[in-house]
């Protein structure tokens, strides 16, 4: 095995390796090569070559997403590092574990001049979790003999093997982004046979968070006390919180529980279409009656971040007394009125207080229970009765999906679609809601599938594809990722938006107007292509989608951009009674 004779390099490596990480992304140069050989070479590490450094940050979070641990990226000095910081923000946000390992020029080459330099040190100081900024090393073979030279040298990398530690141990602790940013001299491709260092290893501290029935026992009495309690849960792991619990916590008729697509809980007692159910109270004949029957009086919050812009504008209107969540991690004030933060998992928590609570009589959560059954119905006569359009192609895409199906929806108007349909729990949906962007959604979804056990669809909108396109730039695609592209040529989104319409030069500077479409991309990368314009071809398209093949396949879906919007509305209107 042939590896850097950098030093530096080689403890980068062996760190890695003695964390369990053992997937690495690299994008191509030079001044990285030391940390390229050293990877790629090792039999023990996966190396996944993507040329794009936007792309491949969001490829490396979909694989950290699905590993379940670490990922690191790897890339050369200068603005190419710059191009990580969209997916760093997505993975602060959305707590997903990147290790972004920098190459730079030594610290007396910054700001003079020199090409391909800038200021690399702290560049993600407000979305990052740990900065280790180290010390230039030169290789073994040109090492200075000097005592005193030696002993700086020694002194240099006993403070490198503890940075790399550090960060590295914070990525796994606190589920993130770190930076390692590893400033290297020439020569940069000098390789060694054998690996010469033997750096120290600072272990990582796993001990999950615990929490007594004794401190939960104040709570429980202000819960047993109330008789509407709502649950909202956001982002969420599939599979991450015990059934049992779940069908405990259900069973409770003062109890109403709200989740959404990318919660990733069922069960019969759950509303899992929140807007379907508070959107049309806007237009009822007294919304502030309707909202102040919803109200709860605790509201109780798991996991990530919540899509539906109708369940924030209540809860920070009609608040709840009490607003707890449970996270192991992170609290956040998403509706103005947080109490309490629980900082254990929801499993640690529901175990121990839900043998404390009692079921007090009330009728909050069956009421609103029959009020969702009743949207049910209005919401398949609605979908029956409309001719093809955004609306339309998604319930018809729902009746297709696989039931073992890894799903990723791309941001804007797409998730909110997926809001308004019924999911099974086979299928795992995700989303990058943590800064719920356009910019990587494509790249992400094709890094899940590289990593999941599952087979994996993409349903994207036409903006986010095509922003995204070089996502298909990747040599690891597996045969069956299907893409479904919804093209109504634009932002659609700035169609439901309020005022939207009516702010001059829409179509061009919000909205996009456009006339592309994937057929030529599919012919560059390698996907079977096919389209639909209407419901029988895209019945058709769908079938033939979920059939097998030797390669990925890409069904793009041309939908009327000028009355989308229209149907939409009319939704929430018609399924009111």
């Amino acid at each position: 095995m042939q590896i850097s004779s950098i030093p530096l390099a080689q403890s980068v490596v062996m760190l890695c390796l003695s964390k369990d990480i053992h997937h690495v992304v690299i994008s191509p140069g030079s001044r990285n090569a030391p940390l390229t050989i050293s990877f790629s070479n090792h039999p023990q590490i996966e190396a996944y070559s993507v040329v794009d450094e936007r792309s491949a940050a969001f490829f490396a979070l979909g694989l950290a997403q699905q590993l379940k641990k670490p990922v690191a990226l790897v890339c050369t000095s200068g603005s190419a590092l710059l191009n990580y910081y969209p997916a760093v923000a997505e993975a602060f946000y959305s707590d997903i574990p990147l290790v972004v390992i920098s190459a730079d020029r030594p610290i007396e080459r910054i700001d003079i001049g020199d090409g391909q330099t800038i200021r690399q040190k702290n560049v993600f100081q407000n979305h990052i979790l740990y900065s280790a900024n180290l010390h230039s090393e030169v290789a073994l073979d040109s090492f200075p003999k000097d005592k005193k030279v030696q002993q700086k040298f020694s002194e240099a990398q006993k403070l490198n093997e503890r940075e790399i530690n550090l960060a590295l141990n914070t990525a796994i602790e606190q589920n993130g982004p770190v930076h390692i940013n590893v400033p290297f001299y020439e020569p940069l491709y000098g390789v060694v046979d054998e690996i010469l260092v033997a750096p120290l290893e600072i272990e990582p501290i796993r001990k999950p968070k615990t929490i007594s029935a004794e401190a939960l026992k104040k709570y429980a009495s202000l819960w047993n006390q109330a008789k509407r309690k709502l649950v909202l849960v956001g982002v969420h792991e599939p599979n991450q919180i015990e059934q049992a619990l779940l069908d405990e916590l259900a069973k409770d008729p003062s109890v109403l529980i709200f989740t959404e697509t990318t919660s990733n809980l069922h069960h019969e007692n759950f509303v899992t279409r929140i807007d379907k159910l508070i959107a049309p109270l806007e237009v009822s004949d007294n919304p502030e009656e309707a909202f102040k029957a919803l109200q709860p009086e605790i509201l109780l919050t798991f996991g990530g971040l919540v899509i539906s812009k109708k369940i924030k504008a209540f809860l920070r209107t009609y608040s709840p007394q009490q607003h707890w969540h449970v996270d192991a991690k992170t609290a956040l004030n998403t509706y103005f009125c947080l109490n309490k933060h629980f900082d254990v998992a929801p499993n640690e928590f529901l175990k121990h207080f839900l043998p404390q609570v009692d079921s007090p009589k009330s009728e909050y959560r069956d009421f609103w229970l029959g009020v969702k059954e009743r949207r049910d119905v209005h919401h398949d006569q609605y979908i029956e009765r409309i001719p093809f359009c955004d609306l339309k192609v998604f319930s018809q895409i729902v009746k297709h999906f696989p039931k073992q199906q890894l799903i990723h929806f791309s941001n804007s108007s797409i998730i909110r679609y997926a809001q308004l349909f019924k999911f099974y729990k086979e299928q795992y949906i995700y989303c990058n809601r943590g800064t719920s962007g356009i910019d990587g959604s494509s790249s992400t979804a094709v890094g899940a599938a590289v990593a999941s056990q599952f087979p994996t669809t993409l349903v994207s909108g036409d903006l986010s594809f095509f922003y995204d396109s070089n996502a298909l730039w990747n040599n690891y695609i597996p045969k069956n990722f299907k893409i479904i592209l919804i093209n109504n040529q634009g932002g659609g989104i700035f169609k439901i938006l309020p005022g939207a319409k009516e702010t001059k030069n829409f179509s061009t500077f919000f909205e996009t107007k456009h006339e592309l479409t994937a057929e030529h991309l599919c012919k560059m990368y390698g996907f079977t292509y096919q389209t639909a314009g209407n419901e029988k071809d895209l019945e058709a398209g769908l079938t033939s989608l979920y059939a097998e093949d030797e390669k990925p396949q890409l069904l793009e879906v041309f939908t009327p951009s000028e009355i989308n919007d229209k149907y939409l509305k009319d939704y929430f209107k018609f399924i009111l009674p």
